[in-house]
């Protein structure tokens, strides 16, 4: 029966073809992940053994053993220099040439990663070890054909996703692929080999519709949420800032005097990184509730942490304590769809729209290089166009909530059961 095995730390294939026992050595130490490896290689092999279609001088070309299971056709042809001369152009040869998979998947990694952001960086190194590996690993980079990346995405395509009984989703899989096709490409323009990937499209992904709060929505949440909290929803649910930005947000970047937030940094996975892209550096003008919130958030936090919203230590909020403790068990006491609070990005773009804002300028408070984002995204929310500069949405919110100048408190709406929320 196959197997891993081990000698010397070293994993080694151990499996019968054609009635004689083989071993493959090779230079993975023996360790959970790369017995994972092994495993996915070795089901591969005894499925191609089991067809017919195992070819051991293709899986194994530098392999003493290779010659034993060579067609008298393969040793007629490998004798003959003008048969290997016609049967081995340049392409064949170039790929032939080429390095296993696993080794230079890994030297691609580390060449391209200094360009990364540490997120990113962790998802390819993800991609490589969960499965482009364990595929691919054992096998030439240059011998991996077209028929070999399409059987592999229609295996990706049955791999268990993170919702029960669901898949891996077509964005997932493309991100995926896109990494396998980044590698091949690049062994290709190195190795001067034809790149299998030719019109191979990504599949198509599921467009995910917007599900922006109404500002009577938005009233509701402010009126309802725990005080400690108020101020963090005022400036999510009224600048459009992203969450790792507002996580992040410090002191040193609100400016009261010139009434602007500068987004400089983001707060990701607990680290401090640059922002999501050049374009999210950017200028957010304050509204008036905005700069009041802040001005009371100053008072609570200023003197405790460089973090404008912190826990009792000190430290940038937890989101997906947030998440979890806070923001759906508002949503389900208030009768309101389940929503993501990156919704709250979404609200501010839609309000702004519905002001009449000048999508220039909308378009510069959320950090888009360009208004066509927003037109793709929030077309069905611009109800006409002006040329204001925040105004106009500063008339919609006062008049919404009652506020002047100096005064932003929101009587609560009458809940019977409010207390208890709070408690």
């Amino acid at each position: 029966m196959a197997s891993i095995r081990s000698i010397n730390g070293k994993l080694f294939l151990d499996f019968r073809f054609k009635g004689k026992r083989c071993r493959e050595y090779t230079s993975y130490g023996d360790n959970p992940e790369n017995r994972r490896r092994m495993e996915e290689t070795l089901r591969q092999i005894e499925a191609e053994i089991e067809k017919g279609t195992f070819s051991y001088r293709q899986r194994f070309p530098e392999s003493k053993l290779a010659a034993k299971f060579d067609s008298p056709e393969t040793v007629a042809m490998a004798k003959s220099p003008v048969a290997e001369a016609i049967a081995a152009p340049q392409d064949t040869l170039a790929r032939n040439s080429t390095p296993l998979f696993s080794s230079f998947a890994d030297q691609w990694f580390g060449q391209q990663s200094v360009e990364w952001r540490r997120t990113y960086k962790a998802t390819n190194r993800q991609i490589l070890d969960l499965h482009l590996i364990p595929a691919f690993g054992l096998k030439r980079v240059g011998e991996i054909t077209k028929d070999d990346i399409l059987n592999f995405r229609s295996v990706l395509a049955k791999v268990p996703g993170r919702k029960k009984n669901a898949t891996l989703s077509s964005r997932r899989i493309n991100a995926v692929m896109l990494v396998l096709r980044q590698i091949i490409d690049e062994a290709a323009d190195r190795f001067k080999f034809t790149t299998p990937w030719t019109r191979i499209k990504p599949l198509r992904n599921k467009k995910s519709d917007v599900e922006p709060f109404s500002l009577e929505e938005v009233q509701r949440v402010l009126a309802t949420i725990r005080p400690d909290f108020r101020n963090y929803m005022i400036v999510r649910f009224f600048t459009g800032m992203r969450t790792g930005e507002i996580n992040g947000l410090k002191w040193k970047y609100v400016e009261f005097d010139k009434r602007l937030i500068l987004i400089r940094e983001a707060l990701v996975d607990g680290e401090e990184e640059y922002t999501k892209t050049d374009s999210s550096q950017r200028e957010i003008q304050m509204s008036e509730m905005v700069f009041s919130a802040l001005k009371e958030q100053q008072k609570g936090t200023g003197h405790l942490s460089a973090f404008a919203f912190c826990n009792r230590d000190g430290k940038p909020l937890d989101s997906n304590n947030f998440t979890k403790r806070v923001w759906y068990p508002l949503l389900r006491y208030l009768g309101l769809s389940p929503r993501r609070p990156y919704q709250t990005r979404h609200t501010a773009a839609t309000l702004w729209l519905a002001s009449g804002e000048n999508p220039q300028w909308i378009a510069r408070q959320l950090g888009h290089s360009s208004t066509e984002m927003l037109f793709k995204v929030y077309s069905r929310f611009v109800p006409n166009l002006t040329r204001r500069d925040g105004s106009a949405f500063e008339r919609l919110v006062s008049g919404a909530f009652g506020t002047s100048q100096q005064q932003t408190h929101i009587n609560p709406i009458n809940q019977p059961d409010a207390e208890e929320y709070h408690a």
